[in-house]
């Protein structure tokens, strides 16, 4: 293990405002320990992924707490989930053991936090944002963007999920609101990147199981009779669709790991006009 050291800078949902921090440069006590009395949305229930297969995969931290998943969309950008935000957002990238230096991680700080203006605190709508870095990732092999979708995802597609959320759910009573948690206990979440397989659920479906909660700005993926799904952890992380960026994970049923029901994600192709304007802009 090596100490990671770079600039980090508060998160900054107006974009006029920019504040900078040093960071806890010793990055032996990260806490992979989650409370989910907070909102930290879904995480994982899948495999290990093989070390570096998800290049555009990125790991927020809150100071040494891991918070959330981001994709990768160019060297200086972040997308997100917009209830991820903090005020002291770290980013790692390259990354698959969050507890082993293995040399080809890279530390940056969040310049500017762009939630959708459309986003309500807490809410499902609109649960995306763009993050700009501190200064630009160093593309490689185990470092690279994964490209914006240039269609929307459709049904019975197969598609990959990954993140660092949680891979063994706990055992309390399903919420339907994955902002409502404080029954649901301290769990732990896993030290690896872990990857599931899953595919598009239609949006009738999706809308029937969560009664009427589901609109066209969301998608919905998981397996037939559920079992493997996003699941606490992991808010932000990708849904990886014929190699392009289709979803963002934000919500859905719990205990995960024995709900039927699928996980509901931000359908990206519905926010490429905003994505752009964004990142011309700054």
């Amino acid at each position: 293990m090596r100490a990671l050291d770079d600039e980090v800078t508060h998160s900054a949902p107006n974009p006029n405002r920019k504040s900078d921090s040093k960071p806890n440069t010793s990055d032996q006590n990260i806490d992979l320990e989650e409370d989910t009395s907070q909102d930290s949305g879904k995480g994982l229930g899948g495999e290990e992924c093989a070390p570096h297969s998800q290049p555009w995969q990125v790991a927020l931290f809150e100071g040494n707490r891991f918070n959330c998943g981001a994709s990768l969309i160019s060297s200086k950008w972040l997308l997100t989930a917009a209830h991820c935000i903090t005020g002291n957002m770290r980013v790692r990238l390259g990354e698959h053991n969050l507890r082993v230096w293995e040399g080809v991680e890279q530390l940056r700080g969040v310049a500017y936090a762009f939630p959708h203006p459309r986003y309500k605190n807490r809410g499902h709508h609109d649960d995306i944002m763009l993050l700009r870095l501190t200064r630009p990732a160093s593309l490689s092999d185990s470092v690279r963007p994964v490209a914006l979708p240039t269609r929307c995802p459709r049904h019975g597609e197969q598609c990959v999920v990954s993140g660092w959320g949680l891979v063994t759910e706990s055992k309390a009573g399903p919420q339907r609101d994955m902002r409502d948690r404080a029954a649901v206990p301290t769990v732990k979440l896993p030290d690896t990147l872990h990857c599931a397989n899953i595919s598009i659920i239609s949006a009738a479906s999706c809308d029937k199981d969560y009664r009427g909660q589901v609109t066209d700005t969301m998608v919905c993926a998981g397996v037939a009779g559920g079992g493997t799904d996003s699941c606490e952890g992991d808010s932000g992380g990708p849904l990886i669709c014929g190699g392009m960026l289709q979803g963002i994970v934000s919500w859905g049923d719990v205990p995960c790991d024995t709900t039927a029901k699928p996980g509901v994600y931000t359908k990206v192709c519905k926010y490429l006009g905003w994505i752009r304007d964004v990142m011309k802009k700054y």
